[in-house]
């Protein structure tokens, strides 16, 4: 069974910037599609960021110009990376495939940006 373990949240003031990791306990060159995702308190959880096995990325309209994902399949890595951040970014953000499944949920990783 893989195991998803998101890491690189934090504290950050407006503008700041972060690089999250996500890391598998198992291959997930099998998964043909990775995602990062986020939920902030009192709202849903909302897809962020999507990367294919072979590199095409998708962003949300409100994140599209600041955050970058990628991934390192020889790693079993999905990295995010965030740029310009805005206090409306604070959430936990997690990584599932896309579309997810619920055994692959982790803890998540705490943002939150400051004004």
């Amino acid at each position: 069974q893989v195991q998803l373990v998101e890491s690189g949240g934090g504290l950050v003031q407006a503008g700041g910037s972060l690089r999250l990791s996500c890391a598998a306990s198992g291959s997930i060159f099998r998964f043909r599609t990775m995602a990062w995702y986020r939920q902030a308190p009192g709202k849903q959880r909302e897809v962020v960021a999507v990367i294919t096995s072979g590199g095409r990325t998708n962003y949300a309209d409100s994140v599209k110009g600041r955050f970058t994902i990628s991934r390192d399949n020889a790693k079993n890595t999905v990295y995010l990376q965030l740029n310009s951040l805005k206090p409306e970014d604070t959430a936990v953000y997690y990584c599932n495939k896309n579309p997810p499944e619920l055994a692959y949920w982790g803890q998540g990783t705490q943002v939150t940006v400051s004004s």
